[in-house]
């Protein structure tokens, strides 16, 4: 009896420290290093509160429904690459993912936990919601004075200790599109902002009601086009989408729609990189010869060489991160120079090929049948646990959503966004709000 409120107490500091891994880990997204140091120290965390729970012989944390999500979800990442490793191109490399990627789940699990109950899933909404915001009114201010305070703050440290800063001079010069808090060695600021927008937007609904919705939406959209990954716009189109339609009805929606459409006229205009952007797509309609290699930023020629990766190799693939060993042998055209340069290209730029690719018709089949599970368990749920999760499963959908271009799932950042995404929708669709937290 007397060992129970030191069991009770040892609980809730797990669940009231989870959610602030899950947001430390997000903020220092512009740190790389630093944030993979975050999740290692996350799941060591997560794994001596799990064991100490258990020889206490206190009750888990999780239900077990959300156990069951959370490791149907790991090992649909996990097990193709595990599978694709035993021939796979690069055997070093893919069995050194195989291994480091262990650490995913009790990541997860930790990410899970502090999106079960009401009052830590809030911090976690909440602090997602905030650091949207921050980068997004710091991306406005690099649009209009051409300097990223956070980004400039974040370097200047850096300089403090190593001259080179966080990103050298001459690969700064390159960069031709909105980097922000990232950097303009990390141009990944439009993809990252459109996943995690839905927390924002569904916040703002909340708190400010329409016109909260409608300014977040276009100060998002606005920083998402200037930072001109192109997927990101459809990715942030099917968050306007889906958090607008609820919100306004179809014909205010239509209205948005237009709007959007002069935003983007508009900032075509102002915008040489936009221009750009807007013509190269422009491009696939052409009847020239490559117009759609052209338009997708040789895309096509990486996909035909994602397809004869998956001629030979149908089973398991060439292996997770092994698409840029095995790309040599498989290029449609070695004699031309890519639209990216003379080095290979690195992954298939595409989820479907990527996974049919890397890890064969056995990695394709685990994904798709982790998704079935997903959307069984979205659809078997009770309104208010949809509720509780929606942000969460929007942002993984859009995420995850095939008829579009994407950046690598079994990349170190891009893997922990996933993997992120999914423990969290997890947590939440099965939250036990009926558990106390001392």
């Amino acid at each position: 009896m007397l060992a129970l409120p030191e069991d009770g107490a040892a609980l809730s500091r797990w669940q009231t420290a989870a959610p602030y891994w899950v947001l430390a880990f997000v903020a220092f997204w512009p740190l790389p290093a630093v944030a993979e140091a975050i999740l290692a120290l996350a799941a060591l965390h997560a794994m001596a509160s799990w064991w100490g729970l258990k020889l206490r012989k206190h009750p888990s944390p999780l239900g077990k429904p959300a156990k069951r999500m959370v490791l149907a979800l790991f090992l649909a990442y996990w097990l193709p690459e595990l599978f694709s490793a035993f021939d796979a191109v690069d055997r070093g490399r893919a069995w050194g993912e195989v291994a480091m990627d262990l650490r995913y789940l009790p990541f997860m699990v930790l990410v899970a936990v502090s999106a079960t109950h009401a009052r830590t899933r809030r911090t976690v909404w909440k602090g997602l919601a905030i650091i949207v915001a921050v980068w997004t009114v710091d991306a406005l201010v690099q649009a209009i004075s051409g300097i990223s305070p956070v980004f400039s703050l974040l370097d200047g440290i850096k300089r403090l200790r190593s001259p080179a800063g966080l990103c050298p001079a001459a690969e700064a010069a390159v960069a031709d599109r909105l980097s922000g808090v990232l950097g303009p060695c990390n141009l990944k600021l439009g993809p990252m902002l459109a996943s995690f927008a839905p927390f924002a937007l569904y916040a703002a609904s909340r708190r400010f009601g329409t016109w909260g919705w409608l300014i977040a939406a276009a100060a998002l959209g606005v920083v998402i086009v200037l930072a001109g990954a192109r997927a990101a716009w459809i990715t942030y189109a099917l968050v306007v989408l889906c958090t607008g339609w609820p919100q306004l009805g179809w014909k205010k929606m239509l209205a948005v729609a237009f709007a959007g459409v002069a935003v983007l006229t508009g900032l075509t205009v102002v915008s040489p990189q936009v221009q750009a952007r807007v013509e190269r797509s422009l491009m696939a309609f052409s009847e020239e010869t490559g117009g759609l290699d052209d338009a997708l930023s040789g895309r096509e020629r990486i996909w035909n060489a994602a397809l004869c990766m998956v001629c030979e190799h149908p089973v398991n693939g060439v292996g997770v991160r092994g698409f840029r060993f095995a790309y040599p042998a498989c290029d449609p055209a070695p004699d031309s120079t890519a639209a990216w340069g003379a080095e290979p290209a690195f992954h298939a730029h595409q989820i479907v090929l990527e996974l049919l690719s890397e890890t064969g018709t056995v990695g394709l089949l685990i994904w798709l049948g982790a998704a079935g599970f997903a959307v069984r368990a979205w659809r078997r749920a009770s309104p208010s646990a949809q509720r509780n999760a929606r942000p969460a499963a929007l942002a993984l959908a859009v995420t995850v959503f095939p008829l579009n271009t994407h950046l690598a799932f079994y990349s170190t950042f891009w893997g922990g966004v996933v993997v992120l995404l999914a423990a969290v929708y997890a947590g939440a669709l099965f939250a036990q709000e009926k558990r106390r937290i001392l």
